[in-house]
């Protein structure tokens, strides 16, 4: 946000980014010389007019300019059979895809057709998707958007891996007979 002729109005760059203002989660910000400002659901058009009308009060005629430097992303959940289970906050689209790709993909485990949601609004109902059918058909109906909070599972595919699974239990039976057979 700049107010022409008055610098002092532009907070300094710091190390984190560009200068600017935050919004706090709240949808508001402080502004100097005119306090809190409610930001929620403005257009940066409309952001410039609420400034410019409170400015007016204080200086003659301002003009101002109201430039986003990033939009907000959203903290979603990505947890079960991905790479990287944990939170994320994505940008941009905010789909069940993006929130996926930010952890890592899928395990070799996860089934794919089996992906649930979980919406922060509706902690007990969950949404059943198939990513398989987004990466093999681009079928992005599938390709759910996600809203703050929300929580994405991929289940296990059940799959038997005989390494791991299967060859451990042969190994300890050889053993067992092996051990009964030296007596």
């Amino acid at each position: 946000i700049t107010v022409l002729g008055y610098d002092e109005f532009v907070p300094p760059a710091n190390a984190s980014g560009p200068s600017g203002f935050l919004v706090r989660p709240d949808g508001h910000f402080s502004f100097p010389l005119i306090g809190e400002v409610a930001v929620q659901g403005l257009t940066a058009g409309q952001l410039t007019e609420v400034l410019r009308t409170r400015l007016s009060e204080y200086l003659i005629d301002p003009k101002v300019t109201v430039n986003l430097a990033k939009l907000g992303g959203t903290r979603v959940y990505v947890l079960g059979e991905v790479a990287r289970p944990g939170s994320y906050e994505i940008e941009k689209a905010h789909n069940l895809l993006d929130a996926v790709t930010a952890a890592g993909g899928p395990t070799k485990d996860g089934a794919k057709r089996n992906v649930y949601i979980v919406r922060r609004s509706k902690p007990n109902e969950y949404q059943k998707v198939n990513l398989l059918a987004i990466l093999k058909k681009g079928d992005q109906s599938q390709n759910v958007p996600l809203g703050e909070g929300d929580a994405v599972y991929l289940t296990s595919n059940g799959r038997i891996n005989f390494a791991t699974d299967i060859m451990p239990f042969i190994t300890a039976t050889y053993y067992i007979d092996y051990i009964g057979n030296r007596k």
